[in-house]
């Protein structure tokens, strides 16, 4: 690859980097409490503004990817193109089918603006979908999925190693926050169920995740 073929790939790996910092500094407590205490309004939006700024943040990355794809690495083909397809289309089908365990109006932001509400802190439920049962971040898992099973360009490589990077990252950070929130709930869950990558042997069955949401001993 030309010197030159390289400055848009450092470029994109680059927007990346500054995305994620700047989308974990504005998912933070601390930078959640300044914003909203100089501008009080601010809380019930948070939420709503903080998505939209993150969709509109990602428009010039993909352009980007879109504009200089950088050299073609390697192509799914034949049984394995098939495969990478089926992986591809049944993470599709995860997020679809786990978006019912998720209150999305609370997700994007829309249930706080119109219920005005000041909290800014997390206050979701202990609550475990049947892919929880597998592994601590199913949303991450078949994110994970999807990204790696298409045909690797240049840029595409670029953005799966980042994407990855900071899904590691951010599970990882996520936890310190639901270990802080939940307590020995949460400690009891992580010790029985992986994080990304299921494992036949370590998972909760229905009857054990109804014990745990409920707070009750998980047995064996």
């Amino acid at each position: 690859m030309s010197e030159t073929g390289l400055v848009p790939l450092a470029l994109l790996a680059g927007l990346w980097l500054g995305y994620f910092l700047l989308h974990s500094a504005l998912a933070s407590l601390a930078v959640k409490r300044r914003l909203t205490g100089r501008w009080p309004g601010l809380a019930p939006r948070y939420r709503l503004l903080y998505n939209g700024l993150a969709t509109l943040l990602l428009l010039p990355i993909l352009w980007l990817m879109w504009r200089f794809p950088g050299p073609m690495l390697w192509q799914w083909r034949g049984a394995w193109g098939w495969l990478a397809d089926g992986l591809a289309l049944a993470a599709i089908a995860g997020f679809l089918w786990t978006l019912r365990y998720y209150r999305g109006m609370d997700f994007l932001g829309l249930a706080q603006w119109r219920r005005g509400e000041q909290s800014i802190a997390d206050t979701e439920d202990f609550c475990l979908s049947p892919l929880h049962r597998w592994v601590r971040h199913p949303w991450y898992a078949l994110g994970l999925v999807l990204i790696w099973s298409r045909d690797m360009s240049g840029s595409w490589l670029v953005s799966a190693a980042a994407i990855s990077g900071y899904l590691l990252v951010g599970s990882w950070l996520e936890e310190q926050r639901l270990c802080r929130q939940f307590g020995a709930r949460y400690a009891e869950y992580r010790r029985r169920v992986p994080g990304l990558i299921p494992r036949p042997w370590r998972h909760l069955s229905r009857e054990q995740a109804s014990r745990l949401v409920g707070g009750e001993p998980v047995g064996h």
